[in-house]
C-alpha cells in the first residue's frame, strides 16, 4: 500500500481517515491508518443525481472502513463542479446532474455525525499528488497543474491549499492569453483551457475507437505528420504559458503534471520540455528559472484523488 507519512497539521487526529474521490465515472475511496499508511481502498461506479452520489459516498465509506468505522475520526471528499469549501455545498456538477447540493452536512448526517470536509476535487488531487511525492516534506509551495477535461491548478504553501478569496485560486485555465481566441463556455475567447485541456486537445485531434489523443498526436509529430506538428505546436505552446504563469506567480519548488493528459508519461514531459528550452534560449531569466528541473509528473500508480481528499481540510 502507499506510504504517506503524516504532517504536524494533522498528526494529531486520532484514529483513521477516509479519502473519497467523486467522478464522473467511478466513485473512489481510500482508508488510511493512524500511522499515515493507506490501509484499504475501494471504487464503485458513479451514478448520476444527488441521492445516488449521497448513497454510494455513505456506502463506499462504511465498505472502506469496514470493522475500523468507529475509529473513522474524519472524512474527507473531492468532487468537480463549484466547491464552498467552508460550508461543504456543492453546485453545477454537471456529469452528475447537480445542481445543488449540501455534500458535507449531508454525508455526515448518514454517518451518524463523523466531521465532513469536501473540496474541489484539482484541490484535493494537488494534496494526494504532494505527500505521494514529498512524503512529509511539504516545506515551500508545490502546483498542481491538472490538464485533464479542463484545466486547473491546486496550489499548496506548507502543505496548506490556497483557495483565495472567494475559491477561486488556480482558476489558471481560464485566462485568456492564446493567441488561437478560441471561444471558451465561460464566455472568454483564447482562455488557456481550450488548447491545452485533455478536452481541447480531443478537438483539435480528433482519435479513432476512444484512443487518448494526446500519445497519439505526439507519435504523429515524430513520424513526420505536418498537420500533427502544427497542432501539437499549439498544444505545448499553451501549456508552456500555463506553467509560466503559475510558476512565475507562485515560485513552487514542485510543479506536477497529472490529470488525464498526465497518463501520456515521457513523452509529454518530453515535448513540454522542449517547449521549455525553445523558450530559455530566447530568454536568459527564464533559463535561469530552470522550470524544467522542477517538474514532475502525477503518479499514475496511487489514487492521489482520494488520499489528497483525506487530507485536504
Amino acid at each position: 500500500m502507499t506510504d504517506i507519512a503524516a504532517t504536524d497539521a494533522v498528526a494529531g487526529r486520532a484514529g483513521y481517515l477516509v479519502g473519497v474521490d467523486i467522478g464522473g465515472t467511478k466513485i473512489e475511496a481510500v482508508l488510511i491508518g493512524p500511522d499515515g499508511r493507506v490501509v484499504a481502498s475501494r471504487r464503485v461506479p458513479a451514478r448520476r443525481g444527488g441521492d445516488n452520489v449521497l448513497d454510494d459516498v455513505a456506502s463506499l465509506v462504511r465498505g472502506v472502513a469496514g470493522d475500523r468505522f468507529a475509529d473513522v475520526a474524519h472524512v474527507g471528499i473531492g468532487t468537480p463542479g463549484r466547491v464552498d469549501a467552508a460550508t461543504g455545498r456543492i453546485a453545477n456538477v454537471v456529469n452528475l446532474d447537480i445542481d445543488e447540493l449540501d455534500l458535507g452536512s449531508l454525508v455526515s448526517g448518514r454517518l451518524g455525525g463523523i466531521p465532513v470536509h469536501v473540496d474541489n476535487d484539482v484541490n484535493a488531487a494537488a494534496v494526494g499528488a504532494a505527500r505521494v511525492l514529498c512524503g512529509d516534506d511539504l516545506s515551500g509551495t508545490v502546483a498542481f497543474l491538472n490538464f485533464g477535461t479542463g484545466l486547473a491548478a491546486g496550489v499548496l504553501v506548507d502543505g496548506v491549499l490556497q483557495h483565495g478569496y472567494s475559491g477561486a485560486a488556480g482558476e489558471v485555465g481560464h485566462v485568456p492569453v492564446d493567441p488561437n481566441r478560441f471561444d471558451c463556455p465561460c464566455g472568454q475567447r483564447g482562455c488557456l483551457e481550450t488548447v491545452c485541456s485533455g478536452a481541447s486537445v480531443a478537438r483539435l485531434w480528433p482519435t479513432a475507437d476512444g484512443r487518448p489523443p494526446m500519445p497519439d498526436l505526439i507519435a504523429a509529430t515524430r513520424r513526420g505528420d505536418g498537420e500533427a506538428r502544427r497542432v501539437l505546436a499549439m498544444v505545448t505552446h499553451a501549456i508552456g504559458d500555463t506553467l509560466q504563469i503559475v510558476a512565475q506567480s507562485v515560485d513552487p519548488r514542485l510543479i506536477v503534471i497529472g490529470g488525464g493528459m498526465a497518463k501520456t508519461g515521457g513523452p509529454l514531459l518530453e515535448v513540454i520540455l522542449d517547449e521549455l528550452h525553445a523558450r530559455e534560449s530566447a530568454c536568459p531569466f527564464l533559463k535561469g528559472l530552470d522550470l524544467g528541473a522542477r517538474l514532475r509528473l502525477a503518479p499514475v500508480d496511487a489514487p492521489v484523488g482520494a488520499i489528497g481528499a483525506a487530507w485536504a481540510s
